[in-house]
């Protein structure tokens, strides 16, 4: 599926995403009171809000099959941007393109209907993904197996503890085979063993040329072990965009 405002037409077929001078501007409100005030009395109150843009002007594309670093600080802009690729949040002003399923590692124990079983939310995500009946069948078990949940998979979701949820969410996220994989590598759930198969199986999909990955991390480490490009950022903005080698190098230099 795209998600865009724009006509498909306008972007070419080998963009898997465009960022076009996108802003993202959120408002921040002292306190519950005046988050109220400003929906109910209008501008006078409104005034006296503070905003901030959580990306600021941002412009760049991604072709099919790239594997693109995002490098910044805390508050960088580096989730808000994922979140506008996802469809999780929209712009404020510019347009987003997105030419491809996206599978997304972010808020892995979002999302879930904890009345459900862990296997009749798998089926709910896929339906709200857009996957035919077909699709979700070959994803289940696959999810299945990577949760490794034993007979809990089976058990409302209400009785799982908060990593359990994680491993659901991943097992979903990475069964699905993405075109689009959005990743915060700080997301590996679980414990040793659990974390080590996280990793193995990102890196196999990253490893399929086909797919489109962007990559949130701190760590230019594995920056470099997964991706050839990178985009710094900062309050916002884009500073830099070149190879890995080259961004990480002006990261450092700078962070």
């Amino acid at each position: 599926p795209m998600s865009s405002n724009q006509s498909p037409a306008m972007v070419s077929e080998d963009i898997a995403i465009k960022f076009d001078h996108v802003t993202k501007t959120y408002k921040l409100y002292k306190d519950d009171r005046q988050r109220f005030a400003s929906i109910f009395w209008g501008k006078k109150k409104r005034d006296s809000v503070t905003t901030i843009d959580a990306n600021n002007d941002l412009s760049f594309e991604i072709k099919k099959g790239e594997a693109v670093a995002f490098l910044g600080e805390n508050g960088a802009g580096k989730s808000t941007a994922l979140k506008l690729v996802t469809g999780v949040a929209y712009p404020t002003s510019g347009t987003v393109t997105v030419n491809g399923h996206v599978s997304a590692l972010l808020e892995l124990k979002a999302g879930f209907d904890p009345s459900l079983t862990g296997r009749e939310n798998i089926h709910l995500r896929g339906q709200a993904l857009g996957f035919t009946e077909e699709q979700i069948c070959a994803v289940e078990p696959r999810a299945v197996e990577f949760a490794d949940l034993g007979v809990y998979i089976d058990q409302p979701v209400r009785m799982y503890s908060s990593g359990m949820k994680s491993r659901l969410g991943f097992g979903f996220a990475v069964s699905s085979d993405p075109e689009i994989l959005v990743v915060d590598e700080a997301l590996a759930v679980g414990d040793k063993k659990f974390k080590k198969k996280c990793y193995a199986r990102v890196r196999e999909i990253m490893e399929d040329e086909n797919v489109t990955v962007l990559f949130v991390t701190h760590s230019t480490g594995a920056a470099e072990e997964f991706c050839k490009r990178g985009i710094v950022l900062d309050k916002g903005r884009k500073l830099f965009d070149g190879s890995i080698e080259d961004a990480m190098a002006f990261y450092e230099g700078n962070f």
